[in-house]
């Protein structure tokens, strides 16, 4: 399959909403109603976060005779009418299957049969698909499963963003524009922890992080094509869905430092931002985390460039990014377990040349001040300090 279309759909990193991390295989067709509510009443679909996407479990055992997915008996009233419930709020809707013969939870799935499932998702009203990895592949590999979706959701009547959930396995950045995907996911699987134990499943935000400096995939991305590193788990800890189903003991929520260096480096590596707790127990300083208009403008900035480290010692790292309008983002974190000054210099980071005198703002605070050059912040232990520089 080549890609000689125009890219129209994931311009921008999406952004939204999706049920695993909140409710894992106990979603309901009552949740995603409620999230959808909570997305608008929260203020958080006016920030951006436009869809509702519904993940694994949502499916009944069987199929029906021609091999088509039936809902199970959580959404009494079908994916149809719950597509409209989002629609009618403003919202774009997602489905959850895999590129495989089961689901990750051991439901039908789509290997085989991608376009009559492609044509039921149109049928349904479906805006956004996640496509999982897990199943029997028939000894197919990633590239040919994935592209006979990409095909499937093209061939029909209905614009379908697609999002590759291969885990990274064999480097989808190389070829995910390729089979029509518009998003793929980079690493394994993101837990509410700040760094998981070898043994245990997923990775913690350290983890991902590290994860996305070693992995070098920022040239694959951009307008049309993302780099995801999982969704958010901020709001999440040791009663969220996917913390008491999945295989990882996470003991306490994320701290506030370490929920404002997840939020600000997903917004830096312009990943996508998919809200993955429950909304109707957010906290005012995950609501205010998630609508800051200034790390939302650096995420969804139109020339897409991923952030990328410019130094990273054992303790602190200085991140950059280049902004449309000439200027960057400069993030300072702090690993170590003391408050910590870090410093760097506009020649180090990814700012254009200008007149020698630059424009800072702190993305947290607002705060503005000029420099001729040296940047300098302090972060607490495992938080993040962010500004954008623009030349003056």
């Amino acid at each position: 399959m080549t890609d000689d279309r125009p890219r129209q759909l994931g311009r921008t990193p999406p952004m939204g909403w999706n049920s695993w991390n909140a409710f894992s295989c106990d979603v309901t067709e009552a949740d995603i109603r409620t999230a959808a509510d909570a997305l608008v009443d929260t203020g958080l679909r006016e920030a951006g976060y436009e869809y509702i996407v519904v993940d694994d479990c949502w499916m009944a055992t069987e199929t029906d005779s021609e091999g088509r997915l039936l809902p199970s008996a959580d959404f009494p009233n079908g994916m149809a009418a719950l597509a409209d419930y989002v629609h009618e709020r403003g919202l774009k809707f997602g489905l959850y299957t895999s590129a495989g013969t089961k689901t990750c939870q051991g439901y039908p799935a789509s290997l085989g049969r991608e376009r009559l499932h492609a044509e039921q998702f149109a049928e349904w009203g479906i805006d956004y698909l996640k496509y999982d990895n897990c199943g029997d592949h028939r000894g197919r590999d990633a590239i040919d499963r994935y592209a006979a979706m990409g095909d499937a959701l093209e061939s029909v009547d209905r614009e379908i963003v697609y999002s590759i959930c291969e885990w990274g396995e064999n480097r989808p950045w190389k070829w995910g524009r390729n089979v029509g995907g518009h998003l793929w996911r980079a690493t394994d699987d993101l837990v509410a922890k700040w760094r998981a134990d070898p043994d245990e499943f997923g990775l913690g935000i350290a983890d991902a992080l590290d994860r996305m400096a070693d992995i070098d995939a920022g040239a694959a991305h951009g307008p049309g094509g993302w780099n995801d590193p999982d969704m958010l788990q901020i709001g999440n800890g040791p009663q969220s869905g996917q913390s008491e189903h999945e295989p990882v003991d996470v003991q306490r929520p994320l701290t506030k430092a370490e929920r404002r260096t997840h939020f600000a480096f997903w917004c830096l590596l312009a990943a996508p931002l998919m809200i993955g707790t429950d909304l109707t127990s957010l906290s005012r300083f995950d609501r205010e985390l998630l609508t800051n208009e200034r790390l939302l403008a650096i995420d969804q900035d139109p020339l897409g460039i991923q952030g990328t480290p410019d130094r990273r010692d054992s303790d602190a790292e200085v991140w950059s990014k280049r902004l449309a309008d000439g200027g960057a983002a400069v993030a300072f974190h702090n690993r170590g377990d003391a408050e910590r000054d870090i410093s760097t210099h506009v020649s180090a980071v990814d700012v254009a040349g200008g007149t020698g005198r630059y424009r800072v703002c702190d993305c947290w605070t607002g705060n503005e001040w000029d420099t001729g050059g040296s940047l300098a912040m302090t972060a607490d232990p495992r938080d993040t300090a962010i500004v954008r520089v623009t030349p003056c």
